[in-house]
């Protein structure tokens, strides 16, 4: 595997990962679903929801660039090292902040705002600080010349990955509300908040002690 094509791979996958995990939205698409009885809601529900998501990965993305090229590239990267290791320490002890409360009769901008503050929350953007540093800071030394490079490298990161993100999303939402069913959770369910509280925290010793 090229040095290259692995940050664009974490990056998918982590798309992938968050596609995966119902709080980030399968659930409720299909919940939605069976609420008003049509498979149609069910792929309406996915644009929001990936929007949101986006929006969210995009925002901290954005933060991150802006800090990387005003501030040394070592300081921004240990800084958000540590965020990541309090946040991993606080869904461990605590459990993710309060969740938005939205209806079955939400529409789309309840929806969006459900996704990005779940995603937000999940701390979905900061994850991906180890593939944007190769990805955007190839070249540390030499950012402000390549800046307009750097930014659009920055939004295919979220292109990619929130496309991934929406494509596993849309797989297992018709999965689950056409074949499976949402009984399946009862007997098959993985506490995936502990698994990201230890992602969290590995990404931030990552980040810290790289």
């Amino acid at each position: 595997m090229s040095a290259e094509l692995a940050p664009w791979l974490l990056v998918a996958g982590l798309g992938a990962f968050h596609g995966l995990n119902p709080a980030m939205g399968w659930l409720f698409a299909v919940a939605l679903g069976l609420h008003r009885g049509s498979g149609r809601v069910v792929g309406w529900a996915m644009l929001p929801i990936a929007l949101g998501h986006a929006a969210s990965v995009l925002l901290t993305v954005a933060l991150f660039l802006a800090l990387g090229v005003v501030l040394e590239l070592a300081i921004v990267q240990r800084a958000a090292g540590l965020v990541l290791l309090a946040w991993a320490f606080w869904v461990f002890r605590r459990g993710h902040p309060r969740r938005v409360r939205v209806g079955m009769t939400t529409g789309a901008a309840g929806l969006f705002l459900w996704s990005f503050t779940m995603a937000s929350a999940h701390g979905a953007g900061l994850m991906l600080l180890p593939a944007l540093i190769p990805i955007c800071f190839a070249d540390a030394s030499n950012v402000l010349p390549h800046l307009a490079e750097t930014t659009s490298r920055g939004l295919l990161v979220v292109l990619v990955h929130s496309g991934a993100m929406l494509l596993v999303t849309a797989a297992v939402s018709f999965l689950v509300y056409r074949v499976v069913g949402v009984a399946i959770l009862r007997s098959a369910w993985i506490n995936l908040d502990l698994v990201w509280a230890l992602a969290l925290a590995l990404t931030g010793l990552w980040l810290v002690v790289a």
